[in-house]
């Protein structure tokens, strides 16, 4: 435990840094292309109805992510300011509340699902058309919602205690193994939507058998005993109060994009397609962004609760350093090839008359999202629940819908493609002020070494 110990204390932060995002960082894009391989065996059986089923079956998919970030998120933050702190047992007593609190969970959410199915899908869209195959899919996913929300419980604790790269080969596999197993269901077994679903919870069947076996085997503070559940009452409403906002993020880029393409519409379905092409090549730049920010959590946790104030300083400035200095370049490159990018997945010149635009507007604004990134994993990680809340839901949630309800008003198309940047600049401002008022009257920020 030395060798981790002084990763977190004494190792230089670039290099505890990169040891510790670095594989979140891998891991964000090989699950960015596990998403794209996904779609490309489910949109290859050519069946339009199919893929409608499978795609409005996606919203209970990011719930349950969001679920399990409320635990995997949540209980990171306490634990790794509990062990900046030298209270190790009553993190190992945080990661066993959290393991067996996101199994239930799950199991709620099975029962759940099975027993309202029907209005379920019908709130998700399902018509005679789809209603068949959007079935076949949910059924395997209401089965496989345990595994999938404990998923994100012990990935993320485990890299409080420096297990990055585990947590990384966890991922991957599983990743792999959905990759593998998606034309072998759909295609050989002939098993379509449902088959689809099945190789998605046989990959989290992987990954959450080695999360325990590298709990068991190379962790020495954390556990996945049923002994070690108990925690104080105060703790568990920790957990709740820093994993809920945290967790919000996934929900509000749904949102995000709901809000977008109903207003896009009016456009014509072009403007829709370009608008979702530019939203998945910004995708690439803002999930190595994300990888980096929470790559960074346990690292800025257990410098907070070790009252290392020099320490987490330099960890912040670096983040923001590493952040900002890569959205740029990226942004730069991307405004630079936006044609070719977009021309790239379809080729449509109104298409990509679009795209550019939109590509350009999103790319302009990533080095302000990089300082919402960071304050917003700084929050979680000291355990400041109203300003990671504030941050979580105003980027693409409260400040977005504001902004493009005027901004639309005023500039009409212009103004809607522009509504993304605007907010990521507000939100940043913002951010930069709760961070100054947080550091005003947090005395372990304020302490000087």
């Amino acid at each position: 435990m030395e060798n981790k110990q002084e990763l977190f204390e004494k190792a230089p932060v670039w290099k505890a840094y990169f040891i510790i995002s670095l594989p979140v960082v891998f891991s964000m894009l090989v699950t960015l292309i596990y998403n794209m391989v996904d779609t490309f065996f489910v949109s290859g059986t050519q069946n339009a109805d199919l893929v409608a089923g499978v795609s409005q079956c996606t919203p209970l998919f990011t719930l349950m992510l969001a679920l399990g970030d409320i635990f995997g998120l949540g209980g990171s933050s306490i634990i790794s300011r509990l062990f900046g702190q030298k209270d190790d047992a009553t993190a190992k007593n945080v990661s066993g509340f959290c393991f067996y609190a996101s199994i239930i969970s799950g199991l709620i959410v099975t029962g759940l699902m099975f027993l309202f199915q029907t209005p379920i899908l019908k709130m998700l869209g399902a018509t005679d058309a789809t209603v068949k195959y959007a079935s076949q899919y949910y059924f395997f996913i209401a089965w496989g919602a345990p595994l999938i929300i404990l998923s994100l419980t012990p990935s993320n604790i485990i890299r409080t205690e420096g297990l990055a790269l585990q947590s990384m080969i966890a991922s991957v596999a599983g990743s792999i193994v959905n990759i593998a197993l998606d034309p072998l269901f759909i295609f050989t077994f002939k098993m379509g939507a449902g088959g689809a679903a099945l190789a998605t919870v046989m990959g989290y069947v992987l990954s959450d058998a080695l999360l325990i076996y590298y709990i068991l085997k190379k962790s020495t503070k954390l556990t996945v005993s049923v002994r070690h559940v108990k925690i104080k009452r105060q703790l568990a409403t920790s957990v709740f109060l820093i994993g809920i906002p945290a967790s919000l993020t996934n929900l509000m880029q749904s949102y995000n994009m709901t809000i977008i393409n109903r207003y896009l519409i009016d456009y014509g379905s072009k403007a829709v397609a370009a608008m979702g092409i530019a939203i998945k090549v910004n995708m690439i730049i803002m999930m190595i962004m994300v990888g980096f920010a929470f790559g960074a959590q346990p690292l800025i946790g257990y410098s907070y609760g070790a009252k290392d104030n020099k320490r987490l300083q330099k960890i912040i400035r670096f983040d923001l350093l590493v952040e900002v200095g890569f959205s740029a370049l990226a942004a730069v490159f991307i405004i630079i090839f936006a044609p070719h990018l977009i021309g790239f997945f379809m080729d449509d010149s109104v298409v990509v008359a679009y795209g550019t635009g939109m590509l350009r507007w999103f790319t302009l604004t990533t080095p302000f999202c990089g300082i919402v990134l960071v304050l917003t994993t700084c929050f979680i990680a000291m355990g400041k629940a109203v300003p990671s809340f504030v941050l979580s839901i105003s980027r693409q949630g409260v400040i977005f819908t504001v902004v493009i309800l005027i901004t639309s008003a005023c500039f009409g198309y212009d103004g809607i493609i522009c509504a993304q940047p605007v907010a990521d600049f507000l939100t940043a401002v913002v951010g930069i002020f709760m961070y100054a008022a947080a550091r005003k009257g947090d005395q372990t920020l304020r302490r000087e070494d």
